[in-house]
């Protein structure tokens, strides 16, 4: 089950994808500049759809790249999905 991730908002680097009932989000941090401030790198986390709960970071995170981060989120969905 591949998650699709696509860019929520123009201007920063936040991404989303959704599959079954969990939600994954993608965004990338840094010690100084526009975005969110923190350790530089991508941070992955995710939480249930339609029941309000807040993230769950993703181990690992923030991770060096993307593909990481996509990764990262990947066998979530998979440990999840078994899970349930």
């Amino acid at each position: 089950m591949a998650l699709q991730f696509h860019r929520a908002i123009e201007h920063m680097e936040i991404w989303t994808a959704s599959s079954d009932c969990f939600s994954f989000v993608i965004s990338y941090g840094s010690p100084t500049g526009p975005g969110f401030h923190g350790r530089a790198g991508y941070v992955a986390s995710w939480r249930p759809l339609y029941q309000g709960r807040g993230a769950i970071k993703i181990g690992g995170s923030p991770f060096k790249t993307f593909s990481e981060a996509e990764a990262a989120c990947s066998v979530m969905l998979e440990y999840l999905m078994r899970k349930n």
